[in-house]
């Protein structure tokens, strides 16, 4: 676990603007992406960064992103990208930072796909990925974490769900003795914004994809979802251990919950009855769901699988393949009922708008998903939003 902490927090703002961004700042091997951020002119890095400063959230979370444990990489980030300049935007600070280990690139001991031998492939690792840490998390934020309240669920076996959607007889026994529900981890981060705690609940569920006709990632993005769904409903919870061993779900009032969830509720091949259980529970808000002018114009330009889709091409937050995803709802910032939510969006600039070039080309793109932002009402009501241009 890092922490890095400042010696004041920021008074607490009428609103605060949270948002989530997949930034694939994954690289192939273990240490490329402190070696990418050691210098400050990593073209992707930069990009990302400009995102970030155009919206300036004070708090985000920041999924694939490469975990290293001393949090060189995190550090160099910092400094090399997000406090200088990008693409005449303002350089931007972040008082706290989090990170943990995941379970991505661990070795399980174990043959997980069932082809008859243990490799170092990433497929029989507790989450995909070719090294310990690659697709990690991170949190930012302008105000202060509250570290002895962290929960993680890391560690938390996907047996141990009641009515888990694993594949029948696909596990081996050694297999559901290790294999743990987070493909990469399950946070619960108080953020202390003046004399209010909100919780941030962060995860990356596993893509429901590279499979095969069982579809054990399909069933494990569908439970890594439901596992905050459960986690919201006292009832459901009491099975609900964290990686310290304490029990049940979340009681307080005030959250967000953050990730790229890997799920459309709609369109996609997940399984939509987890997302659509989470969007429709009643702790959380549905209203004012992000949305983007860029993201209309790329399904209507990019055609292809997104002609057929059902769901509302406004609030698509990722660009994948256009013959067989298409453009999707993936990435969420989801807050309580609890608190107002002001405004929102998701930064997918038109194709004429001049921030258009942070999205990267088709050949070299920035990320294939989209920065998502919501504003909200922390300890008071809302007051009039600078909403960042480029949606």
């Amino acid at each position: 676990m890092l922490l890095l902490t400042a010696t004041t927090a920021s008074a607490a703002p009428q609103t605060l603007r949270v948002a989530t961004f997949n930034a694939s700042l994954n690289r192939a091997t273990a240490g490329a992406l402190s070696r990418d951020l050691t210098t400050p002119d990593d073209a992707q890095a930069q990009r990302v960064a400009a995102i970030i400063q155009q919206v300036r959230p004070d708090v985000l979370l920041l999924n694939e992103f490469d975990y290293d444990e001393d949090g060189k990489a995190l550090r160099l980030f910092l400094t090399n990208y997000l406090q200088r300049a990008q693409y005449g935007g303002r350089a931007i600070e972040f008082a706290y930072s989090y990170t943990a280990a995941v379970n991505t690139g661990v070795p399980s001991g174990v043959d997980l796909n069932n082809d008859g031998r243990i490799d170092d492939s990433g497929q029989d690792a507790l989450g995909f990925g070719q090294f310990p840490g690659q697709y990690g998390m991170v949190l930012l934020s302008k105000y202060r974490i509250d570290l002895s309240k962290i929960r993680t669920f890391r560690q938390f076996l996907w047996r141990d769900m009641p009515g888990a959607a694993m594949p029948p007889d696909w596990y081996s026994s050694e297999a559901l003795a290790v294999l743990p529900l987070s493909s990469k981890s399950h946070w619960d981060i108080p953020v202390r914004v003046g004399a209010h705690t909100l919780h941030v609940l962060a995860s990356h569920p596993t893509p429901p994809a590279f499979d095969g006709p069982e579809d054990r990632n399909g069933a494990r993005n569908h439970d890594e979802i439901r596992f905050w769904v459960d986690y919201l409903t006292p009832a459901n919870s009491r099975y609900i251990h964290d990686d310290t061993l304490g029990q049940g779900g979340l009681r307080d009032r005030d959250f967000v919950l953050l990730g790229d969830l890997n799920s459309d509720s709609i369109d996609g091949d997940s399984r939509h009855e987890a997302i659509g259980g989470l969007l429709a529970h009643p702790r959380v808000t549905s209203r004012n769901a992000p949305s983007s002018a860029g993201a209309v114009e790329a399904a209507a330009t990019q055609g292809g699988i997104n002609a057929k889709h059902q769901g509302d091409p406004r609030h698509d937050t990722a660009d994948f393949n256009d013959r067989s995803a298409g453009n999707l709802r993936v990435d969420y910032v989801l807050p309580s009922r609890t608190l107002s939510v002001c405004d929102s969006g998701v930064f997918w600039p038109s194709q004429s708008d001049p921030l258009h070039s942070l999205l990267g080309s088709s050949e070299a793109p920035t990320s294939d998903h989209h920065l998502v932002w919501a504003d909200i009402a922390i300890g008071g009501q809302c007051k009039r939003s600078s909403a960042p241009t480029g949606q």
